[in-house]
């Protein structure tokens, strides 16, 4: 190759990270400390990472964010910078997108409560909302991965999405009261925050688990108040084998060489869900393990528009 090509494309490779650097955006070459400082972020900016208890190397760039994510996989640099740049162009125009569900004297009582907040995506005022629980073995919260990737997709076809930081470190029982009290939190500021009160609860590994049990038992059973049950539920991966009566509609999705949550325990559930008389829509993708997220390149790529329609059609069932 000539000197002058290889100076060329090696120019135009930079053109994305300088147009990045220049609208205030992130890129797959800017680092962890980008993230915690960045203006949009500024008093949450720890809160997109996965970990509560973790000293940052700030000079991590976030080709290496998997580093921080040991229980997933096929994390894409570019899809974790895409949902972070929509929330930096959300707060450029003029929007709020993180939003705390605790009160300060609840804080105050309980400072862990700190590691908790909402993420908003916008879709169309009044429309429906979902609630995204991320996964990370109850040990970190993979937002980056499981969360802002898949609320982007969701309010990119008009529907509005929250994802959820919980406490980590602390276990399942605490991390679906975070979500129980989320879920109030939306529906008593329904107005105010331009939703309606349908809802949809989409977890991931763990937070499938926190999904799944407030769909079999309610949101006050956690703490949360006296609300209907989500519409939908969307699985993903997750080892829950617990179910009631009444559950919602289901949609579940696991990888077929997944060690970690076995596709068989998914498939008994899905099994006894639909004796029960439970709509369910159940995705097995070859060839895939744990934690794949949107699963971009992979056998499962498109499965999150598939998990979409299902919920639109419990939508359309309740009006």
């Amino acid at each position: 190759m000539r000197p002058v090509t290889a100076l060329v494309l090696l120019l135009l490779a930079n053109v994305d990270d300088v147009i990045a650097k220049d609208a205030g955006h992130l890129g797959a070459q800017n680092t962890v400390g980008d993230v915690l400082r960045h203006p949009a972020f500024a008093g949450f900016g720890r809160l997109i990472l996965p970990w509560d208890d973790r000293t940052y190397d700030e000079q991590l760039p976030l080709t290496r964010i998997a580093s921080l994510l040991p229980y997933h996989s096929h994390i894409d640099p570019e899809t974790v910078a895409r949902g972070l740049n929509r929330m930096i162009d959300d707060v450029a125009g003029g929007q709020a997108v993180f939003y705390r569900f605790y009160s300060e004297t609840q804080m105050k009582q309980q400072p862990e409560k700190t590691n908790t907040g909402l993420f908003f995506f916008r879709g169309r005022p009044g429309a429906p909302f979902a609630v995204i629980s991320p996964g990370g073995g109850f040990s970190y919260v993979g937002s980056v991965h499981e969360g802002f990737p898949y609320a982007e997709a969701i309010s990119g076809k008009g529907y509005n999405a929250f994802v959820l930081k919980y406490r980590a470190g602390q276990g399942g029982t605490v991390a679906t009261q975070d979500l129980a009290a989320a879920v109030s939190y939306i529906l008593r500021n329904a107005e105010t925050l331009g939703v309606g009160k349908s809802y949809s609860l989409w977890g991931s590994s763990a937070g499938a688990r926190m999904a799944a049990a407030i769909g079999s038992n309610g949101v006050s059973k956690y703490g949360g108040e006296e609300v209907p049950k989500p519409s939908t539920i969307v699985m993903a991966y997750t080892g829950h084998s617990e179910y009631s009566s009444g559950e919602p509609p289901t949609f579940v999705v696991v990888g077929e060489q997944d060690g970690i949550a076995p596709p068989a325990v998914m498939e008994r559930r899905v099994a006894a869900l639909r004796k029960s008389g439970t709509p369910v829509e159940f995705h097995k993708y070859r060839n895939l393990g744990h934690g794949f997220g949107l699963g971009i390149g992979t056998s499962a790529e498109g499965w999150i528009l598939d998990a979409i329609r299902f919920w639109a059609a419990s939508v359309r069932k309740e009006n």
